[in-house]
C-alpha cells in the first residue's frame, strides 16, 4: 500500500467531504476526497492522465493517472444541463497535468438553483493508506493510515445478496435481479431513470423495500431517499447497465420521474400544475407588460408630458400582449397538451381577428355583437381580446381533437388534412359554443372575484392576505395566475399582486423573529440565508426551513398578511403588472410607491412583533 498526494483541480476553498450536502458523496460511498467550492470556473488536471469518460452533459469527469490513480471530478451537486460547461478535451485524450479540461459558468449553475460545491473524489481509494489533497492555501487529509474498510463490509454481505462467481449472468444483471427482489419487484416501480451515479426509482409502495438489504447487495455503494425518489447509488457506468438491464426486463417500464410524480398528485393539485403549466411561460411578457405600465405611469403623475406619436409607441408595448392574449394562452394550452404550438398561436389570433367587434369596443358601447341564427338560437359572435378562458379551453380541446385526428388520418395526407381540421372545426366551436359559454363563465367568475376583494373595510383583502401562504403550502398557486391574468387584461391593474406582497413579505419578517431569537450562530446563519428570497418574492425556503417547522411562526406570518391585504383593499391599491412581489415589485406601483411601502411594512411589522412575543426557541 502507498499513499497519494493530489493537488486540487479548481481553484477555491477545499472542504471535508462530509460537508457536501449529497449524501452519494458526503458518506464516502463514491471514493474518499474532498469538495471544492470553486472560486474561478476552470478543471485543470491534477497529473498525467487519460481521460477514462466524459459525461455527454460534460459537468463529470474521470481520469486515470500514469501510476493507477483514478479520480473523479464532479462540477456541482445534481448539475445535470450541459449547458453551463465548455469542454477542452474529449474521452480519451491523453494530459498532461496543469492542462485546461473543462471550463463552467459558475454563475449560470447557481441562477439555475443548483449547489457548484465540486465533489473531488479518488475511486479506487482502498488502494492507498493515506490520500492528501492540497491548494496554495489549504490541505486536507482525506483517508488516514489505517485498514481499509472494505473487508468488514464484505464481512456484512449477506450470502444471499452476495455476487455468485459461478453464475453465467453479468455483474449488472445480478445487481438489478437483487434490486427488484429487494423492493418489491417489477410490479412496485412507477418509474424509473438514472443519472451520472444513481439509479433513481419512483414506487408504487415505499414499505416493501428492505434497504438493508441493498445496502449489502455487491455492487451497491448506498442508498437513500430524496425528492420523492428511491436513489439507490451504484457508480458511474455501472448505473448504466443496471439500469438498461431493469429496462429490458419490463419492456414497457415508464422512464419519465417527472410524469410519475404528477401522477400521484390530488385532483386540486393536478389542476393546479396544470394551469401553472399553461401559463408560467406567458408570465414574463406580462411582466415587462406591466414595467412599462408602472414607467410610464410614475412619469405622467410626477406632470411628464408625452407627445402623441410617444404615447402611441408606449401603447404598442402596454396593449399588444393583452390584445394578443388568446394567442398566448392557445400556444401554451397546445404545447401542455401535445398537440402542435403554432396552430394553437393561429388559432388564438383568430378569436381576435380584426373582422371580429373588438371586445374593448363593445365593452365601451361603440361597437355591437354580430350574431348567428343557428337552429333557432341567435348566437353573439364577437372578439376575444384579454379573455382568458375562452382561449384556454380551445387550446386544449383543439391539441385533444389534433391528437385524435393524428391517430384516425393515413400519414401519406396528415400534413394537410390533419392541420386544416384542427383548424376549421375549432374555430366553429370557439366562436359559436366554447367562446360564447366560457365568456360568459368568464365574466361571472370575475365578477365575483371582484366583488369579493372590493368588499368594505377590507374584508377580501384580509381573508385573501390571511390565506394566501396557507394555499402556497397546499401547492395549488398557480390556478391563481389566470385569476391576474383576468384581472390585468379587464382592468389593466392587479389589486390581488397588492394583497398577496404583503402576505410574502409577512412569512420573512417571522422568520426574521425567529432568527434574531436563535441563540446558535449556526442555526441563525442558516436561517438567514433562508430569509433572504422572502424579500425577493420567494416565500417556499422561509415557510419549509422555518415557520412551518416551529409552526407559530408561520401563523403569525399569517396574520401579518391578513392585516397588509386588508390595509391593500383599503386603500384600493393595485399593480400595473403581475409575477414579481415585495422589493422587485415596486417596479409595479411607481405612481403609488408610498402606499405599496406602508403595505408591505405592516405585513413585516405585524408578523415580526407576534413572532416575537409568541415564538419561544427550544435549542
Amino acid at each position: 500500500m502507498k499513499n497519494l498526494i493530489l493537488t486540487s483541480p479548481i481553484p477555491g476553498e477545499l472542504i471535508a467531504l462530509n460537508k457536501v450536502k449529497d449524501p452519494a458523496f458526503s458518506s464516502g460511498a463514491m471514493g474518499a476526497g474532498c469538495g471544492i467550492v470553486p472560486s474561478e470556473g476552470k478543471v485543470f488536471a491534477p497529473f498525467d492522465a487519460k481521460v477514462e469518460v466524459l459525461f455527454e452533459t460534460k459537468h463529470a469527469i474521470r481520469l486515470t493517472g500514469t501510476d493507477g490513480e483514478s479520480i473523479l471530478i464532479h462540477i456541482g451537486i445534481d448539475t445535470l444541463n450541459g449547458k453551463p460547461f465548455h469542454n477542452l478535451v474529449n474521452q480519451g485524450d491523453t494530459v498532461k497535468k496543469g492542462d485546461l479540461l473543462l471550463t463552467f459558468d459558475i454563475d449560470e449553475i447557481k441562477k439555475a438553483g443548483y449547489d457548484v460545491t465540486t465533489p473531488y473524489l479518488v475511486t479506487n481509494a482502498f488502494d492507498y493508506d493515506e490520500i492528501t489533497i492540497k491548494n496554495d492555501a489549504q490541505v486536507i487529509l482525506a483517508k488516514s493510515a489505517q485498514k481499509d474498510d472494505e473487508d468488514t463490509k464484505n464481512n456484512n454481505i449477506s450470502e444471499n445478496n452476495a455476487i455468485d462467481t459461478n453464475s453465467n449472468l453479468a455483474k449488472e444483471e445480478i445487481v438489478a435481479q437483487k434490486i427488484l427482489e429487494n423492493i418489491g419487484g417489477l410490479d412496485n416501480i412507477r418509474s424509473v431513470e438514472h443519472c451520472a451515479t444513481r439509479l433513481r426509482l419512483i414506487l408504487n409502495d415505499k414499505s416493501k423495500i428492505d434497504e438493508k438489504a441493498i445496502e449489502n447487495i455487491d455492487g451497491v455503494k448506498g442508498q437513500f431517499f430524496a425528492a420523492a425518489q428511491y436513489q439507490i447509488i451504484l457508480g458511474t457506468g455501472f448505473v448504466n447497465k443496471v439500469y438498461d438491464v431493469i429496462i429490458k426486463q419490463t419492456g414497457h417500464l415508464a422512464s419519465n420521474n417527472k410524469a410519475e410524480a404528477y401522477a400521484q398528485m390530488s385532483l386540486s393539485q393536478k389542476i393546479s400544475r396544470t394551469l401553472g403549466d399553461i401559463f408560467v411561460p406567458i408570465i414574463p411578457v406580462l411582466v415587462a407588460t406591466g414595467l412599462f405600465m408602472g414607467l410610464r405611469g410614475s412619469a405622467t403623475s410626477l406632470g411628464i408630458e408625452f407627445s402623441d406619436n410617444f404615447l402611441l409607441m408606449s401603447q404598442i408595448l402596454t396593449d399588444t400582449a393583452f390584445a394578443f392574449l388568446p394567442a398566448l394562452v392557445t400556444w401554451s394550452a397546445m404545447k401542455k397538451f401535445g398537440g402542435t404550438p403554432v396552430i394553437g398561436i393561429v388559432l388564438g389570433l383568430m378569436l381576435v381577428a380584426p373582422q371580429l367587434p373588438n371586445a374593448y369596443a363593445i365593452a365601451a358601447g361603440t361597437a355591437s355583437p354580430l350574431y348567428l341564427d343557428l337552429f333557432g338560437i341567435s348566437i353573439p359572435i364577437v372578439g376575444y381580446q384579454g379573455s382568458v378562458l375562452p382561449a384556454l379551453i380551445l387550446g386544449i380541446f383543439a391539441s385533444k381533437l389534433q391528437l385524435f385526428l393524428k391517430k384516425v388520418i393515413p400519414d401519406v395526407v396528415d400534413l394537410i388534412i390533419t392541420p386544416f381540421l384542427t383548424l376549421f372545426i375549432s374555430m366553429l366551436l370557439g366562436l359559436l359554443v366554447i367562446g360564447p359559454i366560457m365568456h360568459a363563465l368568464e365574466i361571472f367568475i370575475f365578477n365575483v372575484v371582484k366583488t369579493f376583494l372590493e368588499l368594505p373595510y377590507g374584508i377580501g383583502g384580509f381573508f385573501v392576505g390571511g390565506l394566501h401562504q396557507l394555499i402556497v403550502v397546499s401547492g395549488v398557486h398557480h390556478v391563481f395566475n389566470a385569476l391576474e391574468i383576468e384581472l390585468l387584461s379587464s382592468t389593466g391593474k392587479d389589486m390581488f399582486n397588492a394583497i398577496i406582497t404583503g402576505a410574502i413579505v409577512a412569512q420573512g419578517g417571522a422568520a426574521i423573529a425567529v432568527a434574531l431569537r436563535t441563540q446558535n450562530k449556526k442555526k441563525r446563519a442558516m436561517y438567514i440565508s433562508s430569509i433572504i428570497p422572502a424579500f425577493l418574492g420567494i416565500t417556499e425556503p422561509v415557510i419549509f426551513g422555518i415557520n412551518l417547522r416551529f409552526v407559530k411562526p408561520f401563523i403569525c406570518g399569517l396574520i401579518g398578511g391578513a392585516c397588509a391585504g386588508a390595509t391593500a383593499s383599503i386603500m384600493q391599491l393595485a399593480g400595473t403588472g403581475m409575477g414579481i412581489t415585495v422589493i422587485p415589485g415596486m417596479l409595479l406601483y411607481m405612481d403609488r410607491l408610498p402606499a405599496y411601502l406602508l403595505v408591505n411594512f405592516i405585513g413585516l411589522a405585524v408578523a415580526f412583533a407576534l413572532t416575537m412575543v409568541c415564538f419561544k426557541p427550544e435549542e
